[in-house]
């Protein structure tokens, strides 16, 4: 074990209060912390400054999933109360869950969530999961929205005054049970902006799973169980892409979801497909970015694996630095956090 594969190495120290509990009012009154690679230098802005930083023919690309209010709270027939968080849909009306207090519950136990919507514990897995089929009097996602809470993440402690704060404002594809971050910052207006500067924006889907928070265990990180998220990328964004990569103008991903479905899709030649399946892409340094040529992200947790995604673009030392000047500078981090692009 190397440098490169120790956990350890991925490790800074944040105080609790620079954890955000709360996101920024307006969204795109965030700081941004601009590090450009080349130079080493770096720079402290506010993220409405984005569009200063993008250039006429770069190409956005942005996750346009939306997350599931996925918590749910029901009753079992003998009264015990569960609580549950879908985190993967398997198939129609059957979903990969946590469920707490699993060790209560048995195979074929009913679990009561409203007059619209019954689960049934079918199979409990190794890994604690468990899946569970849904009877439902209507829509499933429709009777979601109407009974389920917003999953934040767990060192939000603080209430989510209005669901939408954890939805992007270009959010459409249900699905993900945890936001892609980076893309928070966003306003329609700023928005507009930049597409009036001459920057395309390209949409793709990746159904953000709660792994995406799941810290690495193993001292080696070649030994981490990297989680498996569904992607999707359709034959016309493929072809934006391509051209401009051909053309040689800069992809820019929004946050590490949308580089997870880039690289995931590419062919290796610096082109990708159109696709779609899970992925269980783990970037990390001594990673070669064969699309995602810049990156606009939030500041994640020590030890993670995006830290590590981060390490990957950056290099470690830098990274680390960047991360303790951030933490000096008094930047929000994490989910509700500020923003850091690398050029």
């Amino acid at each position: 074990m190397n440098k490169t594969t120790s956990k350890t190495t991925y490790y800074y120290n944040l105080p609790e209060q620079l954890i955000a509990q709360t996101p920024a009012e307006p969204r795109d009154s965030s700081r941004l912390l601009v590090y450009d690679r080349n130079s080493k230098n770096i720079d402290h802005k506010h993220f409405y400054n984005i569009v200063d930083e993008l250039n006429s023919g770069d190409v956005l690309v942005i996750n346009n999933t939306r997350v599931l209010p996925a918590r749910l709270y029901g009753k079992k027939e003998t009264g015990g109360k569960i609580e549950i968080l879908l985190l993967k849909k398997l198939k129609l009306n059957e979903w990969e869950i946590l469920l707490k207090p699993a060790k209560r519950v048995k195979t074929h136990t009913k679990v009561l969530f409203s007059d619209k919507l019954v689960g049934i514990v079918k199979e409990k897995l190794e890994n604690g999961n468990i899946i569970m089929s849904f009877e439902v009097d209507g829509i499933f996602e429709a009777v979601i929205n109407e009974i389920g809470i917003m999953p934040l993440p767990h060192y939000i402690k603080e209430e989510l005054k209005e669901n939408e704060r954890y939805q992007t404002v270009y959010s459409k594809e249900l699905g993900s049970s945890a936001a892609p971050t980076a893309g928070l910052h966003f306003t329609p207006e700023l928005i507009e902006k930049i597409k009036a500067k001459g920057i395309e924006l390209v949409e793709v889907t990746l159904n953000v799973g709660l792994g995406t928070f799941r810290p690495v265990s193993e001292d080696d990180i070649l030994k981490h169980e990297m989680h498996s998220e569904y992607y999707e990328i359709t034959k016309e964004s493929a072809k934006i892409i391509n051209t401009a990569k051909t053309e040689g103008r800069r992809i820019i991903a929004v946050g590490t979801t949308s580089v997870r479905v880039l690289e995931s899709a590419s062919t290796g030649k610096g082109q990708i497909e159109a696709s779609s399946g899970d992925t269980n892409i783990f970037i990390y340094p001594g990673y070669e970015f064969k699309i995602v040529d810049s990156l606009i992200t939030n500041f994640h947790l020590p030890e993670s694996t995006l830290i590590m995604l981060v390490s990957a673009m950056c290099g470690i030392d830098e990274t680390m630095n960047t991360y303790n000047l951030a933490v000096k500078e008094r930047y929000r981090f994490f989910s509700f956090g500020d923003a850091m692009l690398i050029k």
